[in-house]
């Protein structure tokens, strides 16, 4: 006989304004297994996970816990029946200790008063089920996100919960942060609790499922049973169609210099000069692992932290800006890695965000010309297939795919040479993945020069006319698409040189003369 599903959802439905969200829902959690659901930005998976937290009430439908019928009208009472979730953007208080956010809103008292031993006692020993080795008095704000991760993780099984949401946990892990959540979330699934695991990352969903469920336009899209399980079919289910030409790479005939870099010095790494140049219509990755200089690079050639040395020339004129206004004026134009943080305006409608840089060109006699915001913002919601009832939608609603479109948008509304690209399809779903690569393509077309930091190596291999390779704040050298490879990025990256012999002074000498030269 099966075992009764430990947490059931039977035929949900949830609206929004303009927006159906989900559709007749049926979805079952077992006890003691690893469930990932995914699906494209906007199918559904975050409303559903909010509703088995409490967060959000469906409009109809079943939600069952051991065979029986629930209502779950709050967090509170979802963290009583045992689930508890892990949201994206952490939700921890960092001016508070480890032992203290663990128990915060429910300390444990005595004699009317905070027993602070019980809390460390017991966060102690929390701890240590997943992993860290740290004291429970440590400040949050000390550690770094991976281990935040696991305070959450921690926090959660403080509460005894026997299912527990976690929502694209990886997404600002490094690779041994990542490893270290694979081992805790497979120890939690030995020892029986059940994890509803939401990711984009399909080789970690590969690696950690038991069975796949996948949703596509708020509705259940189909199932994948363990042996099911496959890059391919996973693929299949959540665009509904096969994706097997992802990367449509277009060689274009590179055109004159657009950017010009020679001997920059960024205040992070004074120490090491870099040189290249980026030619209108090319694509060049930005290759290197964590702490390699890739994201302060970007930031230095926009101006966000001023060179400490050297040159940059847009168009043959020499620039080299000290503030973002000096990099626009210029040409330049930068998507930068946390588009939430810092590319858009969350609580602004998508035409005002997109409008915003351009508000110089679309005002009149000191007032904003409507009627040219209007304009420029429904020609890039077209131009980019920005998916929303209309412009005057919040762009806190959109999904993630949809946010980075329109970061995108206000640039492109600037009409840029240079185009700055950090991370660009950071937590994005696969198909918006495609749309921005095929936007990409499409602007190094027209003579857009694109300049891209990714840390996803199919993406590197697969956008690139040419790579360049950090280490540590270094040029450690330049690929050619003919030379793309792994293993080529991977010597480079750790600074082993082109061929892995730890060459990479001679590496980077053989390849700067012909960038200099392009």
């Amino acid at each position: 006989m099966m075992p009764t599903p430990l947490l059931q959802v039977r035929n949900v439905s949830k609206s929004f304004p303009g927006v159906r969200a989900l559709r007749d829902v049926s979805v079952h959690v077992n006890p003691g297994e690893v469930l990932a659901v995914i699906g494209e930005n906007g199918a559904g998976k975050s409303t559903l996970m909010k509703i088995l937290a409490g967060v959000q009430k469906p409009d109809s439908g079943q939600l069952l816990v051991d065979g029986k019928e629930v209502s779950i009208d709050s967090v509170r009472e979802a963290m009583h029946l045992g689930i508890a979730l892990i949201h994206q953007e952490l939700n921890l208080a960092d001016n508070l200790d480890i032992g203290a956010n663990i128990f915060l809103g429910r300390e444990p008292r005595r004699m009317g008063f905070i027993d602070s031993r019980t809390i460390y006692t017991k966060s102690a020993e929390l701890i240590r089920r997943v992993g860290l080795s740290l004291s429970p008095r440590t400040l949050v704000s000390t550690l770094t996100v991976g281990r935040q991760q696991m305070v959450e993780i921690a926090k959660a099984l403080s509460v005894d919960a026997r299912v527990l949401i976690m929502d694209e946990p990886t997404s600002s892990l490094t690779q041994h942060e990542t490893e270290q959540l694979y081992k805790v979330v497979k120890d939690l699934r030995s020892k029986g609790m059940s994890i509803v695991y939401i990711s984009h990352r399909l080789g970690e969903v590969k690696e950690l499922a038991d069975r796949v469920v996948v949703l596509r336009d708020g509705q259940l899209a189909g199932e994948l049973s363990r042996e099911q399980i496959s890059h391919d079919s996973m693929v299949k289910l959540m665009v509904g169609r096969d994706l097997s030409q992802f990367y449509q790479k277009t060689i274009h005939a590179p055109g004159a210099p657009a950017l010009e870099v020679v001997s920059l010095r960024t205040p992070q790494n004074p120490r090491h000069e870099i040189s290249f140049s980026l030619r209108a219509g090319e694509i060049v990755g930005v290759a290197g692992l964590v702490g390699a200089g890739r994201t302060e690079m970007l930031q230095t050639l926009f101006g966000v932290t001023p060179a400490v040395g050297g040159r940059i020339r847009v168009g043959g004129r020499e620039v080299t800006p000290r503030t973002p206004l000096q990099a626009i004026r210029a040409g330049i134009a930068l998507v930068p890695e946390d588009r939430k943080q810092q590319g858009v305006v969350l609580e602004m409608a998508i035409r005002e965000n997109i409008s915003l840089p351009s508000l110089r060109r679309t005002q009149r006699s000191g007032f904003i010309n409507f009627k040219a915001e209007r304009a420029i913002s429904a020609e890039m919601v077209q131009k980019l297939n920005v998916k929303t009832p209309s412009d005057r939608q919040i762009i806190q609603y959109l999904s993630g795919g949809n946010q980075q479109k329109v970061v995108i948008a206000k640039w492109l509304a600037m009409a840029p040479r240079v185009l700055l690209l950090d991370e660009p399809t950071r937590g994005i779903d696969i198909g918006a993945k495609r749309e921005i690569y095929k936007l990409m393509e499409q602007l190094a077309g027209t003579g857009v020069a694109v300049l891209f930091v990714s840390s996803d190596m199919e993406e590197v291999l697969g956008m690139s006319d040419r790579t360049l390779v950090l280490h540590e704040g270094k040029l450690t050298g330049e690929l050619s698409r003919s030379e793309l490879s792994e293993q080529a990025i991977m010597n480079l990256a750790t600074g082993r040189g082109r061929d892995g012999d730890g060459t990479s002074e001679t590496a980077f000498a053989s390849t700067s003369g012909s960038v200099r030269d392009a």
